[in-house]
């Protein structure tokens, strides 16, 4: 196993080929920081954003690199949030993630998943790069954490075991966020037996109860902490197995609005929608929900 020095703001991929599973690590440090700066979220919201920030790199992680973006959005009523958005792009040996959400009063400060949305559904999008193929998930939104949620949709819509585990909190330098992804795979992935026909609890096979308990271990502290090595953070975890990693994945934040392409999209809205688009000072004003900034132009 390499990777031996601290990382921040990366995605290391992982397998257990004598378990047959296969993980992912982020850490958002500076890329959080940035992207909730920009906006002035109660607690409870920028640890949520956060969290989904993470679970997106994670999600988006375990495609190729040129496969495509993901899209993680949720969208619910009776509660403080309204809708959460993130996203993932792969940017040639990087990736890009970028984020928002919409709220009103009440998010209260370590409220569960059911208190802040209300009820709502959580939908994972694919979108291919290099074809239009498309495609999305919706599951019901549900568990107390959307750590538990994102589980659901693994174990329902996808049909493969996944732990999922979160973290968010602020640090001296804003808001921090990290997670961990560990799912077991089918025969041929990775050399492990097909689901299922092993081990001592009905329908569970046996090594992925066994990585699954020692993932599920992990605290906050230990996602969060810059100054833990991924290797040294795995030896914990897997120290029993032979663990493989990949190279690192840098993160950087994404947003993609610019004054060139917000431009280029008005252009294709009819003259007489410009025109009711502008206001009194014949200017058109766009805001970007993901980095909180307005644009105004004359078109």
């Amino acid at each position: 196993m390499g990777v031996g020095a601290a990382v921040s703001d990366a995605i290391l991929g992982f397998t257990i080929p004598g378990r047959g599973a296969r993980g992912r690590l982020v850490r958002l440090d500076g890329v959080s920081a940035e992207i909730l700066a920009a906006h002035d979220y109660p607690a409870a919201c920028s640890a949520l954003l956060g969290e989904a920030l993470a679970l997106t790199a994670l999600m988006g992680s375990l495609l190729r690199q040129d496969e495509g973006q993901v899209t993680v959005q949720a969208q619910a009523q009776g509660g403080p949030v309204s809708m959460l958005v993130a996203d993932y792009r792969p940017v040639g040996a990087m990736a890009e993630v970028r984020g928002y959400l919409q709220h009103g009063a009440g998010a209260a400060t370590g409220a569960s998943l059911p208190d802040l949305f209300g009820e709502g559904y959580l939908a994972i999008t694919l979108e291919a790069t290099a074809a239009a193929e498309r495609y999305q998930g919706i599951v019901p939104l549900e568990g107390a954490t959307l750590a538990e949620a994102a589980e659901a949709y693994f174990n329902g819509s996808e049909q493969l075991p996944t732990l999922v585990r979160l973290a968010a909190a602020p640090g001296a330098n804003g808001w921090r966020a990290a997670g961990l992804l560990l799912q077991h795979l089918p025969r041929g992935e990775v050399d492990a037996p097909r689901l299922g026909v092993s081990g001592d609890v009905p329908g569970v096979p046996a090594d992925w109860a066994h990585v699954a308990a020692l993932a599920g271990t992990v605290t906050a502290d230990e996602l969060l902490d810059a100054g833990l090595p991924f290797d040294a953070l795995l030896w914990r975890l897997f120290n029993e197995d032979e663990v493989r990693v990949t190279p690192p994945v840098t993160v950087v934040k994404g947003c993609r609005c610019s004054l060139p392409y917000i431009r280029g999209v008005l252009a294709g809205f009819p003259e007489e929608e410009r025109l009711a688009m502008r206001g009194d000072d014949g200017l058109i004003g766009v805001d970007c929900g993901f980095c909180a900034r307005r644009f105004e132009l004359a078109l």
